[in-house]
C-alpha cells in the first residue's frame, strides 16, 4: 500500500514536471532586481513571483537532467542531487495553490512559512556543486572517458550550474529582503545587489584573503599593483551596480592561479614579480584584468581550463564529515565565467607561454543590459544530447611527423 502511494505521487510529480518545463524561464535585469528591493519591495509580489518562477527552473533543469548517461545518473552522488532539485520543487509547489486573497490576520504567518521554506531550499543546495562534481568523477573512473559523453557533460554542466545560479539569486534576493534580518556589513545593499559596488574594494578584498591562502603554502607571495581607470567620471572611483559576492568568487579564483602560477615558477626565490590588476569602466563595459608572470599556458591548454574535472591540483579526498570539497575539482574557472556570464559578461584568458597569463572579467556597465542569461529545456537542448556527432571535417595532424624519404623511393623506382 505504501508503496502504491509511493509510485502515485511519483507519477504525479513527474507530470507537474513536464507541465511547469513546457514554460521558459523568465530572465531579469539588474535593473529589475533593483528597482524591485528599493522602490516596490512586496513580500506579496515576490511570493507571487516566486511560485511560479522557481518551479519553471526547476523543471527546466531537471528534464535536461535525465538526459545525462543512465550510468551517471546511477552514480549516488548525482541521484542525490536529483532527489535534492525533486524534493525543493514538491516543496514549492505546496504553496502553488495559495492565492493571495487571505485575510491580513493570516497574511504574516503565511509568508513567513515561505520564507522559511526558500531559506529551507537554499541550505538544501549548498553542496549542489561538488556533489556533482564527485558524481562525474565516480563516472569516468568505472566507465573511463568517451568524447561524445564528455561533450554532453560539459554543456550539461554549464547550463546546470548556470541554472543554480540563477535560482540560488532569486532565493537570496527574497530571504535578504523579507527574512526580517539585514546585514550591519553592507546596510545599503538591495538583497544581493550593491547599487554603488566599489569595484577596487572588492578586489583589494579577494587579493588580501588569496595572498593569506598563498602565504601559507608557499611562505611567500607577490604583491599587488592595482590601477583603475574611469572614463565616464575621470578621477572618480569606479563603481557599477553588481553582485559584490560574485566579482569576488571570479577576482578570488583569479588570484588564486595567478600566486600559484608564479610561485612555482619563482620557487624558492624571495623576490617573485607582482600580480597586475586594471579595473577600466567605459560607457558599456566594465573591465577587470589581472596579470600575471607565472610562466603562461600553452595555447592548445587554454580550452582545457574551462573544461569541468581538469585540474592541475591534487584531487581532493572525501571523509563524509561534511561537504564534498570543491578545491582540486577544477572547477574555479568554468564556474567563475558562468559567473561573468550569468548577467551577460564573461571571462577570457589570454596567455603568453613561457611569460604569463591575462585573464579578463567583462561585466556590463549599464544595469539594464545586466540581464540573466538562463538555459531553457527545448527542441534544440533536446537535439545536442540526441545528436550523434560525427567525424570532424577538417584533417586531424598526426603526432608523428611523416617519413617523406618513403615517398622519394617510390618515386625513383
Amino acid at each position: 500500500m505504501r508503496l502504491l502511494r509511493f509510485l502515485r505521487k511519483s507519477v504525479a510529480v513527474g507530470k507537474d514536471i513536464d507541465y511547469y518545463s513546457k514554460f521558459s524561464p523568465s530572465p531579469l535585469s539588474m535593473k529589475q532586481f533593483l528597482d524591485f528591493g528599493s522602490e516596490n519591495a512586496c513580500e506579496k509580489t515576490s511570493f507571487a513571483f516566486l511560485r511560479q518562477e522557481l518551479p519553471v527552473r526547476l523543471a527546466n533543469i531537471m528534464k535536461e537532467i535525465n538526459l545525462l548517461p543512465d550510468n551517471l545518473l546511477r552514480t549516488s552522488s548525482v541521484s542525490l542531487v536529483q532527489s535534492w532539485y525533486m524534493q525543493s520543487f514538491q516543496d514549492i509547489l505546496k504553496f502553488k495553490d495559495k492565492n493571495s486573497g487571505f485575510t491580513h490576520s493570516t497574511c504574516n504567518g503565511f509568508l513567513i512559512r515561505f520564507t522559511d521554506a526558500v531559506i529551507k531550499i537554499r541550505n538544501r543546495h549548498n553542496d549542489v556543486i561538488p556533489t556533482m562534481a564527485q558524481g562525474v568523477v565516480e563516472y569516468k573512473e568505472t566507465y573511463g572517458t568517451d568524447p561524445v559523453v564528455s561533450q554532453n557533460v560539459q554543456y550539461f554542466l554549464d547550463r546546470f550550474y548556470m541554472s543554480r545560479i540563477s535560482i540560488r539569486m532569486l532565493l537570496n534576493q527574497h530571504t535578504l529582503l523579507f527574512g526580517g534580518k539585514v546585514n550591519p556589513a553592507h546596510p545599503k545593499q538591495i538583497g544581493s545587489i550593491d547599487p554603488h559596488c566599489h569595484v577596487t574594494e572588492v578586489i583589494k578584498d579577494a587579493y588580501e584573503n588569496a595572498r593569506n591562502l598563498c602565504d601559507r603554502y608557499y611562505m611567500n607571495s607577490p604583491d599587488l599593483i592595482l590601477e583603475e581607470f574611469n572614463a565616464k567620471e575621470p578621477g572618480s572611483p569606479v563603481t557599477v551596480v553588481y553582485v559584490p559576492s560574485h566579482l569576488y568568487h571570479m577576482v578570488f579564483e583569479l588570484f588564486k592561479n595567478a600566486m600559484r602560477a608564479t610561485m612555482e615558477l619563482c620557487g624558492d626565490t624571495m623576490e617573485c614579480p607582482p600580480i597586475q590588476a586594471q579595473v577600466a569602466l567605459g560607457s558599456e563595459d566594465l573591465t577587470v584584468k589581472v596579470s600575471d608572470r607565472g610562466g603562461g599556458v600553452p595555447m592548445r591548454k587554454i580550452d582545457r581550463l574551462f573544461t569541468y574535472t581538469y585540474s592541475t591540483a591534487p584531487r581532493p579526498s572525501i571523509d563524509g564529515s561534511s561537504g564534498a570539497p570543491l578545491a582540486g575539482y577544477g572547477y574555479g574557472l568554468p564556474i567563475s565565467r558562468l559567473y561573468a556570464r550569468y548577467f551577460q559578461g564573461d571571462l577570457k584568458l589570454y596567455s603568453l607561454e613561457g611569460y604569463g597569463t591575462d585573464a579578463v572579467i567583462y561585466i556590463r556597465a549599464l544595469s539594464t543590459e545586466s540581464i540573466e542569461r538562463l538555459p531553457v529545456y527545448n527542441k534544440s537542448a533536446w537535439k545536442h544530447y540526441k545528436t550523434i556527432h560525427e567525424a570532424d571535417d577538417w584533417c586531424v595532424p598526426s603526432k608523428e611527423p611523416k617519413d617523406m624519404t618513403t615517398f622519394r623511393i617510390k618515386r625513383i623506382n
